[in-house]
């Protein structure tokens, strides 16, 4: 029984890294439920690593910070894959070269990039695929557990993810005007990627995220990922 009504349906995913990435474990779960999965990675190197981990797939690149890129990519998967079914944003960059510094401490250009890399690219990917999609897809982005809590160790992309949450919001109310289009953002807590890794003093968080958990374990990439999945799906028309 098809009980995700995944099976040929046609989902766009942004963001894989490695096989640690949440949009790993989308791409993953996606194919064994039939659907049809379309990749999006920064770089041409990245699309070089990537060949052989998720062939037969195809896959395309993009830039986020260039906007033409993105005008790009979207005209050229709706020519070859249109009309689609969902759209995965799994895409977040911070510059942490200098360490952690107080949150005042924030240099201009670092924030505005990850703001930029991290909740405009959701925007300017949504509007771009906007003719590609079908009436009643839905978009997912992955956030954090909370960003009404000052942690200092994530710096300032709490205020940044705060900035992503409120955009599918009104992404959601945007898109409602003339079409059914959906928007959910994925609140995770603190996951074991590449990307979060290199993040001073994550590890502390994940220790303290276990113990804070009822089942003293913290969420799983994979089960973030599930929670991703399920937002794609017809199962979950009512979420928005």
């Amino acid at each position: 029984m098809d009980f995700l009504r995944l099976t040929g349906k046609r989902i766009v995913v942004t963001g894989v890294a490695n096989k640690k990435s949440v949009a790993w474990f989308v791409h993953k779960a996606l194919v064994e439920a039939g659907a049809e999965v379309v990749h999006v990675v920064r770089s041409s190197a990245r699309k070089e690593q990537l060949a052989k981990l998720l062939a037969p797939c195809p896959v395309y690149v993009c830039d986020v910070e260039r906007q033409s890129e993105i005008d790009a990519v979207a005209r050229e998967i709706q020519a070859a894959h249109g009309p689609l079914d969902g759209l995965v944003h799994s895409i977040a960059f911070a510059n942490y070269a200098r360490g952690v510094r107080p949150f005042d401490e924030t240099a201009r250009a670092d924030f505005l990039q990850a703001v930029d890399v991290s909740c405009f690219s959701l925007i300017a990917l949504a509007n771009a695929f906007k003719p590609a999609l079908a009436h009643d897809a839905s978009v997912v982005t992955i956030s954090i557990s909370t960003t009404t809590m000052a942690a200092e160790s994530y710096g300032y992309m709490g205020p940044v993810k705060a900035a992503l949450d409120a955009a599918v919001v009104f992404l959601a109310k945007s898109f409602a005007a003339t079409s059914a289009v959906r928007f959910n953002s994925v609140k995770a807590g603190p996951l074991k990627t590449s990307a979060s890794a290199g993040i001073p003093g994550y590890l502390d968080n994940y220790l303290y995220a276990e113990q804070a958990t009822p089942r003293k374990e913290a969420v799983k990439t994979e089960e973030a990922a599930n929670a991703a999945v399920f937002l794609l799906t017809p199962r979950a028309s009512g979420i928005n």
